[in-house]
């Protein structure tokens, strides 16, 4: 998909995203090595946002497995249209089951799920397997199978094998250890948060009516909270809303009044408004 690292950076940033030099390096080598791409960093700081910016510039289809407590082969994988299946045997009532069971064991009664679905035809897929951190145990033997060889198993139908590796972004927010056969698979890329000067380019592209002035002031505030002990520290994602909550307030500048009313669309606890009321010190900033 990529011819250069530096191909990689211009042709997200055509998308809106702004890719460190280290995301742009990984992603090339990923699509160059044909490797699974694991990326863990804090809520909000653009992991799954880079794995839909990376369908877009190669024009593939994006497949995403949304992952959670209790998700299991059926919704990861594949399976198999029970009613559907219960309809063809009671109109075949005449036939021997062998007959029918070939018939119910069949392409028309399988449903695909995201796994299965960026394993099967020529089309240019992205996977992206999204908090992977949040899906049990047990999902990660089935990732390997899939990962490993990119070919799965239907007991009925026999091996089915990619004919087209999808490029596959696995994000994780670290809420749990994900396993070393999982991460040897994969090459590593940690996002944590961009430094003051590419935050300011991202508000700028994302809130290109935002005075430049001003840019800059909201991204060292969020930078001030950041530096605080709090319990869940402002993301990008809301830097953005809160740029965007200025310009529909037409706040011109910052002052005391202006963020104290706006905090809420950064903080959204309550002990970190009273501890970041307290602490913010817009003067030193």
């Amino acid at each position: 998909m990529f011819t250069s690292v530096d191909d990689v950076s211009a042709r997200l940033a055509e998308t809106g995203y702004l890719a460190s030099p280290a995301v742009a390096t990984t992603v090339f080598l990923a699509d160059r090595l044909g490797k699974p791409l694991l990326v863990e960093g804090p809520a909000g700081v653009g992991k799954t946002e880079l794995a839909k910016a990376v369908a877009e510039v190669a024009g593939a289809r994006l497949v995403r497995l949304q992952c959670y407590e209790g998700v299991d082969e059926s919704r990861a994988l594949y399976e198999w249209n029970h009613a559907k299946q219960l309809l063809r045997i009671s109109a075949g009532r005449d036939e021997t089951w062998d007959e029918t069971r070939t018939d119910i064991f069949s392409e028309e009664f399988l449903l695909t799920r995201p796994l299965l679905t960026s394993i099967r035809g020529d089309e240019a897929k992205v996977l992206l397997i999204d908090e992977t951190d949040k899906a049990d145990v047990e999902v990660e033997g089935l990732l390997l199978e899939v990962l490993s060889d990119f070919q799965v198993t239907v007991p009925e139908l026999g091996t089915i094998t990619a004919t087209r590796r999808p490029f596959v972004v696995l994000t994780s927010n670290a809420s749990r250890e994900l396993s070393e056969a999982l991460r040897r698979r994969c090459l590593f890329l940690h996002i944590g948060f961009p430094d003051e000067e590419l935050e300011r380019r991202i508000v700028r592209l994302k809130v290109p009516e935002l005075d430049e002035a001003l840019a800059r002031s909201v991204v060292r505030v969020v930078g001030a909270l950041r530096a605080m002990d709090l319990r869940k520290v402002p993301s990008v994602a809301e830097t953005v809303d809160w740029a965007r909550t200025l310009l529909a307030l037409g706040a011109d500048t910052l002052d005391e009044t202006i963020v104290q009313a706006t905090l809420g669309v950064l903080l959204k606890h309550q002990d970190d408004l009273l501890k970041a009321s307290a602490k913010l010190d817009l003067d030193a900033l």
